[in-house]
């Protein structure tokens, strides 16, 4: 993988618009490791979002919000397999895997645990993990999804592993100083409120890994 490369992946910050049709489509079809991209909540279309923000209350970790705003690069994530594992870049995440969510700009995991949320009371979710991108196991969320793979046109749920919770959006809308931003909490209901799609991002599939292109949509 090339130098410039790598710069996209973890920076992110070059914004390209391609349109994918035939071959090209097909093999853009499926979410795959090593790729980096924002998720949709399909109920509020808001992407998940992450910053350099500490609660006030609950775990005081990382926080994790929902955004409206498309180009916000705080939106990008990369996927990963579980602690301890790793994958093949480019290969398509099936569903039932266990995955991790680092945000690229702060390099911490999207993560849950058995704090209370601020706004709505549900589960809370941070972003936590060192420096190296490393956490615990409440970093790990299993993909839930019909078929084999996770499809980037359908949507699919993501339950939080330790505590069988799912990654939601609650509605309800933060003050200062994340002003707008909605509160991204875990629940355990599979409602509507936690289907997420696929949208923006850098996706790697693994015969480009090795020729050193990639398929992406607008950042």
């Amino acid at each position: 993988m090339t130098k410039c490369l790598e710069t996209i992946l973890y920076i992110a910050i070059t914004v390209v618009v391609c349109n994918f049709s035939g071959t090209e489509g097909a093999r853009a079809k499926y979410v795959t490791c090593g790729s980096v991209l924002k998720l949709l909540n399909v109920a509020y279309n808001m992407r998940l979002h992450s910053h350099d923000v500490k609660y006030g209350t609950g775990s005081g970790q990382q926080s994790v919000t929902a955004t409206e705003i498309q180009e916000d690069v705080n939106s990008h994530w990369v996927i990963k397999l579980k602690t301890g594992r790793t994958c093949e870049r480019g290969s398509p995440v099936s569903c039932g895997d266990i995955i991790r969510l680092q945000h690229v700009t702060t390099k911490k995991n999207l993560h849950s645990h058995h704090f209370s949320s601020p706004l709505s009371g549900n589960q809370e979710v941070s972003a936590y993990g060192d420096d190296q991108g490393e956490g615990d196991s409440g970093d790990h969320w299993e993909v839930i999804c019909s078929g084999d793979y996770w499809n980037r046109d359908s949507s699919v749920k993501l339950k939080h592993v330790d505590t069988n919770m799912y990654l939601a959006v609650s509605g309800r809308t933060f003050g200062r100083p994340i002003n707008g931003q909605m509160e991204v909490m875990a629940m355990s209901q599979p409602r509507g409120e936690v289907e997420w799609k696929a949208a923006e991002g850098i996706y790697l599939h693994a015969n480009d890994v090795k020729d050193h292109s990639y398929a992406h949509t607008e950042l």
